[in-house]
């Protein structure tokens, strides 16, 4: 008998040219909204203990009070030139997709090997424009955090974001040669290959598992959107720690994963392998119920025209 709860699957070979378009518009939104989430998570995983901030909140409220809104977006603008990442991680995606449906049919088998190819490809891009944006995000009015810090005063508006840009760009040169933009890509590589290769089966395991619970009469798009927390949720916990990692590599100027992990472990215990998970799961949150809903519903706007009425939702 014919399962009448399978979710359809849109493949790569249905979807137009403006697939491209829509998930430009798509993913910038989603950077806007939750990008201070992102800063407010980086500070928190390079400060020692809790000197600074004592957690998501408090550290909201005082990068607000000291530098106002435009110091929740410190280094944004760099980050934004991480939508080249975001469009080849897709295409990636869907494309590794395609290639393994032709050995498996399983949608686990698919979408974990889909999602770590496209984290590899994704970082390779991905990586110097963090290490720059991170730089960006530890400047602050009063104690220095990171490394570098930028001449005169963060204000972040103008041509002084991208006179700052330039700045941490020619004293990483200065310190690390060209090798420093890529500090921390072994990191990153064991922080998001594992991070996507297991957020898109989980999500695939727990809307199919919400699809069997739920009255026929349910929208799939009900527990697809419940499913993208809960699989960001299992992600980010088994991550997190590689993240603290990769995050104090790239802003302290390590070199060793190892000697990282000791040095945390040693200052910090257990628990700083754990730091700034609650920002991180908060930032996810918004981000991952529009990834899902809306890269699902990107992809039936983005259908061919001549395969739209053939699919019924």
């Amino acid at each position: 008998m014919e399962d009448k709860r399978n979710i359809q699957i849109i493949e790569w070979e249905h979807l137009d040219k403006k697939f491209y378009v829509f998930g430009v518009a798509m993913t910038m939104m989603i950077r806007v909204s939750v990008y201070p989430f992102t800063l407010i998570r980086t500070r928190l995983q390079v400060q020692k203990g809790k000197s600074l901030y004592h957690g998501t909140f408090d550290a909201f409220i005082k990068i607000l009070r000291a530098d106002g809104v435009t110091g929740l977006y410190r280094g944004f603008l760099v980050n934004t030139f991480t939508l080249i990442s975001g469009q080849c991680y897709v295409t990636t995606y869907e494309l590794t997709w395609k290639f393994v449906a032709d050995y498996s049919q399983s949608n686990t088998v698919k979408s974990l090997v889909a999602g770590g190819s496209a984290s590899l490809v994704a970082q390779s891009i991905t990586v110097p424009i963090d290490v720059v944006s991170q730089h960006l995000m530890m400047q602050r009015k009063g104690e220095k955090m990171g490394r570098f810090q930028v001449r005169g005063s963060p204000e972040g508006h103008g041509v002084v974001a991208f006179g700052q840009t330039k700045d941490i760009i020619r004293q990483i040169l200065r310190a690390d040669g060209l090798g420093g933009f890529y500090r921390g890509y072994v990191a990153s590589l064991l922080t998001y290959i594992p991070n996507s290769a297991v957020w898109w089966p989980f999500c695939h395991f727990y809307a199919e598992q919400l699809s069997s619970l739920c009255p026929k009469a349910c929208p799939h798009i009900v527990f697809q959107a419940i499913s993208g927390p809960l699989a960001a949720a299992t992600a980010s916990i088994l991550t997190n720690p590689m993240d603290v990692i990769r995050t104090r590599e790239q802003v302290e100027g390590k070199n060793s994963i190892i000697l990282t992990f000791r040095q945390l472990m040693a200052e910090e215990g257990p628990w700083g392998l754990m730091k700034g998970l609650s920002a991180r799961s908060i930032s996810a949150t918004p981000s991952t119920i529009v990834i899902v809903v809306g890269y699902e519903s990107l992809k039936k706007l983005s259908l061919r025209s001549e395969l739209v009425d053939s699919r019924h939702w």
